[in-house]
């Protein structure tokens, strides 16, 4: 199962990277969510990755430049597989959240509620580059395995 997470995230950092590099170069174009909306998502990743590793977090709404937001997402993506190499899927990780309620989930959860989070959002991105007029790239998993 670790090497599925790992080949996951490197699929998102992949689309990551590509995405960034279309919205600086048509960054007249995009529209205005997209980066608040990117940056939440180089965010939401961080704090995950914060919580298991007791890092710093980075605020669920704190807005990056583009290329900020790729640096992020490259050190993402290592300390994702930081995690992956050093603590068990079941290993119960407990947290706070934004509100500071607190909770326990895996590894595991943690990861693939990551993952799922960033497709979520992706579609969203994909969705508004469509309708400023910007073709997107295809960002699906099979094709990223091809």
């Amino acid at each position: 199962m670790k090497p599925f997470f790992q080949d996951i995230f490197k699929y998102h950092h992949h689309f990551n990277q590509q995405l960034a590099d279309l919205f600086i170069a048509e960054k007249k174009r995009i529209s205005a969510r997209t980066i608040p909306l990117f940056s939440h998502i180089v965010n939401a990743h961080q704090i995950w990755n914060s919580r298991i590793l007791d890092l710093t977090p980075f605020g669920v709404h704190q807005i990056h430049t583009l290329d900020n937001c790729k640096e992020i997402d490259r050190t993402n993506l290592a300390d994702t597989l930081h995690v992956l190499a050093d603590f068990a899927l079941d290993t119960p990780i407990s947290y706070k959240n934004s509100k500071g309620d607190a909770f326990v989930n895996s590894v595991q959860e943690i990861l693939f509620h990551v993952a799922n989070h960033s497709t979520h959002h992706k579609g969203q991105l994909i969705s508004d580059l469509r309708q400023q007029g910007i073709e997107p790239p295809v960002t699906d998993y099979i094709f990223y395995k091809r």
